[in-house]
Parts: structure tokens; sequence; C-alpha cells
């Protein structure tokens, strides 16, 4: 496999969750900065010009970080990522679609790009606003969602557990923002995870 990632960016939940089941897979950094996600290359393989991207053993391309997330889940079911118990599987695909649908894409893109959604730069402070306010809501409802556990769901590491990492990152380290105390406590244990620690040292990103 081949997983095509932005250093930093929300593709280090899915390549959090390769180095969590083991899975031999390549990891080729794409900066977004620099534009390689939008070569002729890169968007023959993903026309959404986003990532995260895998692709899989057979070649076929797969987008979307939930849908990364639940078919590398699946494919390797001896890590548990995804509980076999419905109510938990639904209770972690909660948490991840709310990261990636709203306090990503909602919240904190609106801070970080405000262009996206107001090409009137005279617009960006509010956008920006905007946004900061909705990451800072994200924050809040995971705040209160983890409690007092060690993990996002049950009793064990799952892909919540990944997608809720590259949140606390950009919270911490890009916002400069005061994680509130249950996170905080997460993403210090999150840290401590050897998949965690490989997959920051391959992206160049500080613990």
């Amino acid at each position: 496999m081949k997983l095509f990632y932005s250093p930093g960016a929300c593709s280090l939940g899915i390549h959090v969750i390769l180095e969590e089941i083991g899975a031999p897979f390549e990891a080729v950094r794409t900066m977004i900065r620099e534009g390689a996600n939008r070569t002729p290359e890169y968007l023959a393989m993903n026309p959404k010009g986003k990532v995260p991207l895998l692709l899989r053993d057979t070649g076929r391309p797969l987008t979307e970080l939930p849908a990364i997330a639940v078919y590398l889940a699946r494919i390797a079911p001896q890590a548990h990522l995804l509980p076999d118990d419905p109510e938990l599987a639904a209770d972690v695909m909660e948490i991840v679609e709310y990261i990636a649908a709203t306090v990503h894409m909602q919240g904190f893109t609106r801070w970080a790009r405000p262009g996206n959604f107001a090409p009137d730069e005279a617009l960006h402070p509010a956008v920006q606003a905007r946004g900061l306010e909705i990451f800072q809501d994200g924050l809040a409802w995971l705040e209160a969602r983890l409690g007092g556990r060690d993990f996002a769901v049950g009793d064990r590491f799952s892909i919540a557990d990944a997608s809720m990492v590259f949140i606390e990152f950009w919270a911490a380290e890009r916002a400069k923002l005061t994680l509130p105390p249950h996170l905080a406590g997460h993403f210090a244990r999150m840290k401590a995870r050897p998949a965690v620690q490989r997959a920051f040292a391959t992206e160049g990103l500080a613990l």
C-alpha cells in the first residue's frame, strides 16, 4: 500500500492507523503548500486533490479519512481498531465522522484557509473567527465525550483515537490553544504510543 500524506495534515490520522496495524506501506510525502496535490499525476489518482490518498495493494485508490480508516481496520482485524460490538462501533464512527466533517472541514479549515469560504479578503477575519468557534466547540464536545477514560471508546485504542490525535495536534501546535484536561491527557498518552511516534518521526513533526 501507499499512503499519500502532507506533513501534519489530517492524513496523520491514517498514518497512525497504518503504523498501528503493522502492514507494510510506503509513505509518499505530498506537500499541499507546494501544490503537489494539484499536479496532473496526483489528480489522475485522486481528482479531489486532497489527502489522504491510499493506494491499495490492488492499485485502486481510496480517499476520505473515515472510509480509509474503516478499510484499514477491517483488513487488520487483529488490531481491534473498530469494535465488533455494533453499539461501540457506532460510537467510534460518530467521533470519526464528527471530526472529519465538522471539527476539521467546518471549523479548522475556516480558520486555516478562509479563502476557501470567502474570496473577499475583507471577510477573512470573520470567517476565521467563526471557524475557531466551531473548532473550539468540537474540542469541548470531544472533551466531554472522552471524560476520564484512557481511550475515545471502550478500553482500547481505535480509529477514533487516531482521528483525535491530529485534532489535538492542530489545537496545541497550530492554533496554539490550551487543550482541555481530558484531551491533554489523551494526547500525552497517544504521543507515548510507538505507532504515533513513528508516524510523527516520518512526517518530521515534533512530539
